[in-house]
């Protein structure tokens, strides 16, 4: 439980204080009622004995994703309450009154419960005080804890699907570059959350630097499809100039579709990295021998491809893409691969297990679906890597936050009141944030 005790430090966030303290991220509608307050309390407005200008409420923010959702986002948002709560006064600007608030909040990591019934939630975040000094807070709260959340719910789910094989977090070029520290932070705390439910030891690979902005992480990758093109098609050389430059902790995994001939390409590769690989061994230079020892291979077949060591059976998804007769040609030729090499014999037992090492990391349109096809099937897949799919809110897979009033105080009592169809609610998770 450790590791979700500790709040995200608010520096990291690079929240953007002074236009959310100027509503420019607020719904229109809850800056209206909070000017509107605001001047009630100015002229003293009573109404049925209550000082409306000054209601003091509580709101409960849950989200309803079923049967649960990974939160995130909760830790940033007691940063913007902190900030950000208050008034502007023409004198002496805007005045902090985050201090007269009392705040409860669950930390971001915790799987939240949601079983469809609006009026039994489980409450996330809860603020009590005036309303007029956090209403416009509402609409960018509600965005960050649904978008964080949306993505380590999908995450938690698709490393359920990959029964905790690693998964490599690819979405950044399908979003905004703006939001990549938030998405690399939610992948991060999913993967923790379901290593600390399962038991499991999932690691975490991000692409970018971004997204490894708030938990210190940096991105990685081996070689691309442009980079193999900048060497006229030429897979190997591609690789053994990767190899020679980079750093040696950098994970040496060859792209193989380029050709559309993975298992020819990944044979080809170990072909040409083992000799090094060997020489370096054998003249006692380890970290050489890392620089040429390859993690894997990646096939990247488009879906409408058919590579040529499957043969044509008139089933599109038996044939297409990444698919697992691929991926099984491509294990059985890493395998194999040492075979037909022209070494020693007192060197046929490493160059076996040289090959049998390189692990599989498959991408190309990979969800929760398809990963769990390709598990139910046992097809010898050692990574996932996957993008859009983690970024899904559809039907089925929705994630949002809502936020509502429960309770309005009235002669110093805190009395039940909200919309039809909701109530306060507990949960044991919150604590106190002073």
């Amino acid at each position: 439980m450790e590791d979700i005790q500790r709040r995200l430090p608010p520096q990291v966030t690079e929240t953007d204080v002074e236009r959310l303290r100027q509503g420019y991220y607020t719904d229109a509608y809850f800056s209206n009622t909070t000017a509107i307050l605001a001047e009630l309390a100015r002229a003293g407005y009573d109404y049925n004995g209550v000082a409306v200008g000054d209601i003091e409420v509580e709101m409960q923010f849950f989200p309803r994703r079923q049967p649960f959702a990974v939160l995130v986002g909760v830790d940033e948002a007691v940063h913007i309450l902190r900030e950000c709560t208050g008034f502007w006064d023409l004198d002496r600007g805007f005045v902090n009154m985050f201090r007269e608030l009392e705040v409860e909040a669950a930390h971001d990591g915790a799987l939240v419960p949601y079983g469809g019934d609006s009026k039994d939630v489980t409450p996330v975040l809860k603020v009590r005080g005036k309303y007029r000094y956090y209403g416009q807070l509402e609409t960018p709260i509600l965005g960050l804890l649904t978008e964080g959340s949306r993505i380590a719910t999908n995450v938690y789910n698709t490393l359920a699907a990959a029964r905790g094989k690693d998964i490599l977090f690819f979405p950044a070029r399908f979003a905004h570059y703006k939001v990549q520290p938030l998405h690399g932070y939610a992948y991060k705390t999913a993967v923790d959350a379901y290593n600390r439910h399962h038991r499991t030891e999932a690691r975490v690979f991000v692409s970018t630097h971004a997204q490894g902005a708030y938990f210190g992480g940096r991105g990685g990758g081996t070689i691309s499809h442009a980079s193999i093109a900048c060497f006229l098609g030429d897979t190997v050389e591609t690789m053994l100039q990767f190899c020679r430059i980079m750093p040696p902790d950098v994970p040496r995994i060859a792209l193989i579709d380029f050709h559309n001939d993975c298992v020819g390409e990944a044979r080809k590769v170990l072909s040409a990295m083992f000799p090094l690989y060997l020489e370096a061994v054998l003249g006692g230079d380890e970290q050489r021998a890392e620089m040429y020892r390859l993690f894997g291979v990646r096939p990247d077949t488009a879906g409408n491809m058919r590579d040529v060591s499957v043969p044509e059976t008139g089933d599109r998804e038996a044939d297409l893409g990444v698919n697992p007769r691929l991926v099984r040609n491509i294990r059985q030729g890493l395998d194999t691969a040492h075979e037909s090499w022209d070494i020693p014999a007192e060197h046929r037992h490493l160059a076996e297990s040289y090959c049998r090492g390189v692990k599989i990391v498959v991408t190309g349109g990979f969800d929760v679906a398809r990963i769990r096809r390709f598990e139910a099937e046992g097809v010898p897949v050692d990574m996932y890597g996957v993008g859009s799919s983690l970024l899904e809110n559809s039907r089925g897979n929705t994630t949002d936050f809502t936020a509502d009033i429960v309770r309005v105080k009235v002669g110093g009592v805190w009395q039940p009141l909200g919309k039809q169809g909701r109530q306060p609610n507990d949960n044991p998770l919150l604590e106190a944030i002073t």
